[in-house]
């Protein structure tokens, strides 16, 4: 491994994204390490007064907003937001699962996000995400057994497969459990059995399969990470390393803020999602606990800045004619800044100068990122967080490759200096 790489960082990730096959259990993962910092939960329907000043977060499903108020703060102090999401592209399971075709036992399963389908042929999956029961609470579940596998077609009754992979999401992504005839109710009661929880009280549920495979090292140097979820728990993992660096070490001179939402990889529309009012309310109602007005409101987010941290593409080495000539980023080499003339990110050349002040004031290189112009680019929250709250923002990632695979892949190196350019940004002028 390279000597200027930092493993403790990477090592931490590999952690924690092994902990996080659900956005649910990314939630619950970065709650509980805020937790170890000091920081306390606030319910949405609680009073907040009580809760004014240090570190502070709420849940939504599977998003959760946390933030850090310094001793004495005035109720104007502006804000600076790390913004991410939880959810990854992945399989996901019918309200109705239990199917079945030939003699075969099959979960029936609905495409999430944008699926790279060929991806998740041919691997051991188990199950994770909650369960919602008769009471009202929800339960987290995670079956890290190899329940179900979407077979490929054997190569002898496909000639042709090289020529070109075609998947139908309908017929050909049903993953297969057992033998028999299909038993309705059967994947329910087995994930029920190992939350512990009484089957006939489960009454909704949200529930995805994941790789079973651990993330890991790759490369002569195991400068590489290959791992499922990449995009987008990295910029999690970073955002709340940077907000508990903000709350222990020296006192931020802003309002710190790590918003990771749901529901990206889907259009963000949703009440967990970034189109919704989570973030606005939590960030207004803050501000009124320290005694605020609206124009303290306004003022604080005049002054607001944010950093929309997502996962970024690096140049591929067998297809860099899909990339712009003059912008390939490569790994470890920093984090990319990300820029589109068409508002798919939210960059502008001051978003890019803040940034890059930032890294430089934490000795982090960093790269340029922007489109071919044939091939279009996706997008991120900073776009929607930019116009929702009519704050600056920059789009940052870490460049990778295999993006929305179920395997992606990274450099070792870069997650960690995302961590330490994103620290510097909520905690220095």
């Amino acid at each position: 491994m390279s000597p200027t790489h930092d493993r403790s960082h990477s090592d931490d990730l590999l952690s924690f994204v092994s902990a996080c096959p659900s956005p649910y259990h990314a939630v619950a993962s970065a709650a509980q390490r805020l937790e170890k910092a000091g920081f306390a939960e606030l319910r949405e329907t609680d009073d907040w007064t009580a809760g004014a000043e240090g570190g502070r977060y709420v849940v939504r499903g599977g998003a959760l907003i946390a933030w850090y108020v310094p001793a004495g703060a005035p109720a104007r102090t502006p804000f600076r937001i790390i913004g991410a999401h939880t959810d990854s592209p992945n399989l996901r399971v019918k309200p109705a699962p239990d199917t079945g075709a030939a003699g075969w036992r099959q979960i029936a399963v609905e495409i999430y996000g944008g699926v790279p389908l060929n991806t998740w042929l041919d691997r051991d999956l188990g199950v994770s995400g909650r369960l919602a029961l008769r009471d009202g609470s929800t339960r987290l579940v995670r079956v890290d057994k190899p329940l179900l596998r979407v077979p490929q077609l054997a190569i002898h009754l496909d000639r042709n497969v090289n020529e070109g992979l075609a998947l139908d999401r309908q017929r050909h992504m049903t993953p297969l459990w057992g033998l028999g005839d299909v038993a309705p109710g059967a994947l329910l009661g087995r994930i029920a059995a190992e939350a512990d929880a009484d089957v006939a009280e489960v009454l909704g549920w949200d529930l995805m399969l994941h790789d079973l495979q651990p993330p890991g090292y790759l490369g002569m140097d195991e400068e590489f990470i290959v791992s499922p979820r990449l995009d987008n728990l990295i910029s999690v993992h970073a955002g709340v390393t940077a907000l508990v660096a903000a709350a222990t070490s020296r006192p931020p001179a802003y309002v710190p803020v790590l918003a990771a939402f749901d529901h990206e990889e889907v259009g963000s529309g949703s009440e967990s999602g970034a189109q919704g009012p989570l973030l606005e309310r939590v960030l207004g109602r803050g501000v009124a606990a320290r005694g605020g007005s609206g124009e303290d409101v306004s003022r604080a987010l005049a002054g607001a800045f944010c950093v929309s941290a997502d996962m970024s593409h690096a140049v591929h080495p067998n297809y860099p004619e899909r990339h712009d000539p003059d912008h390939r980023p490569l790994p470890n080499a920093g984090p990319v800044v990300k820029v589109n003339a068409n508002q798919r990110y939210a960059t502008d050349g001051a978003g890019v100068a803040a940034f890059a002040a930032a890294c430089e004031r934490a000795d982090v290189p960093w790269q340029p990122f922007v489109s071919n112009n044939v091939m279009p680019c996706g997008t991120s929250i900073g776009p929607i967080t930019a116009a929702r709250l009519g704050v600056a923002t920059v789009d940052v990632g870490v460049p990778g490759l295999s993006m929305h695979s179920a395997r992606e892949l990274c450099g070792a190196r870069d997650p960690g200096l995302l961590a330490r350019a994103l620290t510097e940004f909520v905690t220095s002028r």
